[in-house]
């Protein structure tokens, strides 16, 4: 049976926008280790589900999806959204 992990996607470190982080995301956690490719070098499976990102407006709804497919799954609950306030002037103290 494969297994998930629900989370809510973080905001992107190199951006100030907060472009679907609202959004909640299943994707396959795989149990089997990573192979080396021999000409490239390169770590990979022969599992393709762990390639399957899922997304979803709910959290809610990811995990009656894990439900109704027979998915086990952790939710990773979302961190919580702290606010800097600070005045302009404070960039040049």
């Amino acid at each position: 049976m494969p297994h998930a992990r629900i989370f809510q996607r973080p905001k992107n470190a190199t951006q100030s926008g907060k472009h679907r982080t609202d959004a909640w995301q299943l994707e396959f956690v795989s149990d089997a280790p990573k192979n080396a490719d021999p000409l490239t070098g390169w770590a990979g499976g022969a599992e393709t589900d762990e390639q399957v990102r899922l997304l979803f407006p709910t959290r809610e709804a990811a995990i009656a999806y894990a439900d109704r497919e027979g998915v086990t799954y952790t939710v990773t609950p979302s961190p919580e959204k702290t606010l800097k306030l600070q005045a302009y002037a404070d960039n040049f103290k």
